[in-house]
This record gives C-alpha cells, structure tokens and sequence, in this order.
C-alpha cells in the first residue's frame, strides 16, 4: 500500500496529463468542450477516477461520456508513459456533479432571499398582539407589594 499523499500526488499529475492528452492527443470533436475537474487515484495506486464536466444538453454529455470511453485506452497508454508508477492505473470517467448541486443550491437560497423579504414585508407594519413587553421586570414586583 502507497501512502495517501503519494496517492494524491499521483492523482494531480494524472489529471494534468489526461487534460493535455484531451487537447493535444485526442482530435475528437466530442471531446472540446470536456474540462477535468479532479481525480482520485486509489491508495494501492492502481485506479484512478476522474471526475469531468461538459457544457451541453443531455444528448451531448452523452455523446461526451462515449468518447471518453472510446479514449480510455489512448488516454491511459499518455498516463503510463509520463508517470513513474509500476503499473499504469486504470481510468474511470465520472460526470462531476459539483457544478448542477452548485445550481440547485443556488436557486434554494434564491428563493430563501424571496421568502426573507416577504416575512419582512409583512413584518414592517405588524403590531404586537399583547404589550411590546409581555415579562414581568422588577417595578411590576414592587407594585404588587
């Protein structure tokens, strides 16, 4: 077993090589728009996942996820050759779902602020149902007695 931080740096110089073989190496048309986000390699040093993002709607991500997949061998051979590992880790290419939780994060505190403003709206001209101070203080107790 290799250490997590030999494991973390062999993820980023993955990354890096698998980005430059997606611009330089690999002339599919499908694959421009593509933009590696991160990778994990696996502390045993023999798998590694990258996490990717497409612009695009559902038919080109899909179209996407197809090259990349019909790449995983030229893309893999570029790891092996530019990293100082034993055995060349496999690839996996997952969808990164940062950026559409970001979006729906997003419109929830959008329309959080909606509802914050509603409740201030009504509270701006709203009276108190009984006193401005309903608890007993200390001159109530000096009354009483």
């Amino acid at each position: 077993m290799a250490d997590p931080a030999r494991a973390a740096r062999l993820a980023q110089r993955i990354k890096v090589i698998v980005a430059e073989a997606l611009r330089r190496r690999v002339k599919d048309p499908r694959l421009e728009a593509v933009t590696i986000t991160d990778a994990r390699v696996t502390n045993d040093l023999q798998h590694a996942t990258l996490y990717y993002t497409v612009l695009g709607d559902p038919e080109e991500q899909q179209a996407t996820r197809m090259a990349l997949e019909s790449a995983r061998g030229v893309l893999r051979s570029e790891v092996g050759k530019n990293i100082t590992a034993r055995l060349t880790p496999t690839l996996e290419f997952v969808p990164d779902e940062v950026p559409v939780n970001a979006s729906h994060l997003e419109e929830l505190l959008q329309k959080a602020r909606e509802r914050d403003a509603e409740v201030a709206a009504i509270a701006q001209g709203a009276n108190f149902a009984g006193d401005a101070d309903p608890y007993r203080t200390s001159e109530d107790d000096e009354a009483a007695r």
